[in-house]
């Protein structure tokens, strides 16, 4: 009998995808000059779509030059040239896979020594104790940078149909700008964007509706969100199941599932809540709440390396199985399980006590494993985290001098 996991998965959007394996996002920070996409992550992408997975989603995607996750971000915006995203999503779709973009905005988490601006629902900044001044100090954005900031995912996304991507993914999770909004800890504002969960939840509608009116109705239309912050008063369960609520009749496709942020580290594996599993699936049981009552399928992210465990997601309900680290260090991982072998090697894990330093650590040595694969070599799974982490610092400091140089010379065009 052929598994579930390998059937396909109909989408009210008329999206079909081949089977329930998707490589999630993970923010891969490899821009090209001119923050655009280039050979290496033509390459990379190239070598998951030959992996067996029925659907890719990008890393971040940013929707506003003067705010990146990190200085090797992409950007596609009005100003950006859309050959090298057609050439990515024609390397997404080589073999014969789906392509989605997840576009994003990462508000206060900006690191403080980037140019450009740091924006929060309130003037509230990322608390990670002693390594608390590696972010910026965010200020509270006007009605019309939350309006403009609306469009600007809504342009995002109709030039990634353009470009030739199947969908795309609003990422609302992790503590970005629209899970900024959610939170309660983050978002004091006393206006219309904040207060009651409908009021926090105010810019991810509207940038969804905005989305949802840019693109085709057979343009897949996805939301990252948090199951749960894992902070105590922060968005929890019963936030994101009435969020998901919201959500369904404004023609969103589906829900992905992850947790956590910078300050509670949960995606990485290093949750702070005991209904996490620490070693595969850690928000199954929290998807399990949620899934008795969605009226949207759910896609499940977060520590899944092995075929049982990905069976016993979809056998709890949820449509769809994301894999990011599993996939940096076995790319063709979903065609393994087709023939039923399993990964020969998982990443060195990182044990250190400094939860924030741990999970910067961990997401090196998932870049590391990243730029091998686009350079065509093998992964190496047992490099170790304080490598990674050098070597990856000294790649963002050159990518910092680049990002500086191209975003003045932008402004100065613009202006």
């Amino acid at each position: 009998m052929t598994s579930e996991l390998f059937s396909p998965l109909s989408l009210r959007s008329g999206h079909v995808l081949d089977n329930r394996i998707a490589k999630a996002a993970m923010e891969e920070n490899m821009a090209d000059d001119g923050q655009l996409p280039g050979k290496e992550l033509f390459a990379l992408y190239r070598r998951w779509a030959a992996g067996g997975a029925g659907l890719l989603i990008t890393g971040n995607v940013m929707v506003h030059a003067e705010a990146l996750t990190g200085p090797a971000g992409v950007v596609l915006d009005d100003a950006a040239p859309l050959e090298p995203f057609a050439e990515w999503a024609e390397a997404g779709r080589s073999g014969g896979g789906a392509i989605w973009m997840q576009i994003n905005h990462p508000g206060r988490q900006i690191g403080s020594d980037m140019p450009g601006v740091v924006w929060g629902p309130s003037a509230v900044g990322v608390d990670l104790g002693r390594h608390s001044g590696r972010f910026g100090r965010p200020v509270a954005m006007t009605p019309e940078q939350i309006r403009a900031t609306v469009n600007r995912y809504a342009l995002t996304a109709r030039r990634a149909e353009q470009a030739g991507f199947d969908g795309v993914e609003v990422h609302a999770a992790h503590g970005y700008l629209l899970s900024q909004f959610l939170s309660p800890l983050v978002n004091k504002r006393t206006d219309q964007w904040g207060g009651s969960l409908e009021n926090r939840a105010r810019m991810l509608l509207d940038v969804v509706r905005a989305v949802r009116a840019a693109v085709s109705p057979s343009f897949a239309v996805a939301v990252k969100l948090n199951s749960a912050d894992f902070q105590r008063g922060g968005f929890d369960s019963d936030d994101a199941r009435r969020v998901i609520e919201m959500l369904a009749p404004l023609g969103v496709d589906l829900v992905e599932l992850s947790g956590g942020s910078y300050e509670s580290p949960a995606m990485s594996g290093r949750p702070a809540d005991a209904r996490t599993q620490a070693r595969e699936a850690y928000f199954l049981d929290l998807a399990k709440d949620l899934v008795t009552s969605s009226p949207l399928p759910l896609m499940l992210t977060g520590g899944i390396t092995r075929r049982d465990t990905a069976e016993r997601v979809l056998d709890s309900g949820v449509a769809l199985v994301g894999m990011g680290t599993a996939l940096a260090v076995t790319p063709d991982l979903p065609e393994r399980w087709r023939r039923g072998r399993e990964a020969d090697a998982r990443l060195r894990p990182v044990t250190w006590s400094d939860k924030a330093l741990a999970a910067a650590a961990g997401m090196a040595q998932v870049r590391h494993q990243l730029r091998r694969l686009a350079r065509g070599s093998r992964p190496t799974p047992r490099t170790h985290p304080a490598f990674a982490l050098a070597s990856e610092q000294r790649r963002q400091r050159r990518a910092l001098r680049r990002y500086r140089a191209w975003l003045s010379a932008s402004q100065r065009t613009a202006a």
